[in-house]
């Protein structure tokens, strides 16, 4: 592993750690479901923007109001990190809504549904 991808890895983890815990204590936006969760984070090499996966526990309304929420309060948590992270940028958040918990979710109760048919 060269030192880029460790220090990569490092501040990705840190922003994720930081915004996971800044969406579930500081933001106080009713839009933004309780059942939120940072799924992973990609901060660019030049750390001028970031990709925010979101994984929101709910229907496609919730999904949708989440996400509108978060859009609405990145400048906000933009400048959270700032004061609480030490980078010589601060990224630009860009969040995408990541369905994949709701699928591995879904997926399990297939996978049992099957099992318990089996055993039939």
């Amino acid at each position: 592993m060269n030192k880029n991808s460790i220090k990569s890895t490092r501040i990705n983890g840190e922003v994720q750690k930081e915004l996971s815990m800044l969406i579930s204590r500081e933001i106080k936006d009713p839009r933004i479901s309780p059942l939120t969760s940072v799924v992973s984070v990609d901060v660019a090499k030049d750390l001028k923007t970031a990709k925010v996966y979101i994984s929101v526990l709910g229907d496609e309304e919730k999904r949708e109001s989440t996400y509108k929420g978060l859009v609405s309060a990145a400048p906000y948590l933009r400048s959270c990190l700032a004061k609480n992270i030490n980078l010589r940028n601060t990224p630009e958040l860009t969040f995408i809504v990541d369905q994949s918990i709701e699928y591995g979710v879904n997926m399990s109760k297939l996978i049992d549904e099957v099992n318990k048919k089996d055993d039939e």
